[in-house]
């Protein structure tokens, strides 16, 4: 496994910071900030993946990569490994149009898979609503809430290419447990069946999605959703 330090044209090094899929405290901002000054930091930007990447003097870069910890926050694994999560503010108590806790499951599956092995790079993005502000078709393993713990699982999709690729449907109406399973599932093949080097998606377009889909006994928990409007209006394709 690689760390996400990376030198910059400038001469710099740009070191890729971790949060809980995007949420930071005041305390981890002002914290933060304050080492950055310190430090001297040239500047931060924020990804795609909901990380910081902060660029500074190679020299600084051991010092803020160990403060790192006390503010809760890690530095990012980088290589073939499950990469940071990405998840959308969809919780009870922030966006308004979540039709489920995509933001909690985000956080819990960045805690348990962040830089476990694979055969690829590999990620993660858990939405709350279809409207996918996380863009889960072109994750490979994507995770959309359509009611109250219950969510479809998308695998396979990749953005990062002249030749984006669309996710697949796996399974429907899940519980959280099973989005566990399914993705451990999926996990487990994947490292089983791709070559090296090898994208998910590229790997299901070799096999088939049939060599990738969990057996029945991991998704026979299918559960019925809420009336919600706003979920009708996104699944009417309107």
């Amino acid at each position: 496994m690689g760390t996400g330090v990376f030198r910059q044209r400038n001469g710099m090094v740009a070191v890729d910071v971790v949060a809980a899929c995007g949420v930071l405290t005041p305390g981890q901002l002002s914290g933060l900030s304050r080492k950055l000054e310190e430090l001297e930091a040239f500047r931060v930007k924020l990804t795609s993946r909901q990380t910081m990447v902060v660029v500074l003097a190679e020299e600084k870069a051991q010092a803020l990569i160990e403060a790192l910890p006390a503010l809760d926050l890690v530095l990012s694994p980088y290589g073939d490994v499950i990469r940071a999560v990405k998840a959308c503010a969809g919780n009870a108590a922030l966006c308004p149009r979540s039709t489920g806790e995509a933001l909690d499951l985000g956080i819990e599956l960045q805690k348990k898979y962040l830089g476990r092995q694979a055969p690829k790079d590999f990620k993660i993005a858990v939405a709350g609503c279809y409207r996918g502000c996380v863009d889960p078709h072109c994750a490979d393993f994507g995770v959309v809430a359509v009611g109250k713990d219950v969510f479809d699982v998308i695998i396979g999709g990749y953005g990062g290419s002249a030749k984006p690729l669309h996710g697949k449907l796996i399974a429907r109406k899940v519980t959280t447990g099973a989005v566990y399973a399914v993705l451990d599932h999926v996990l487990e093949r994947f490292s089983a069946l791709a070559q090296p080097g090898e994208k998910l998606g590229r790997a299901i377009s070799r096999l088939g999605l049939g060599a990738f889909m969990p057996p029945d006994e991991l998704v026979n928990c299918s559960v019925e959703t809420d009336n919600n409007e706003f979920k009708k209006f996104l699944l009417s394709g309107q």
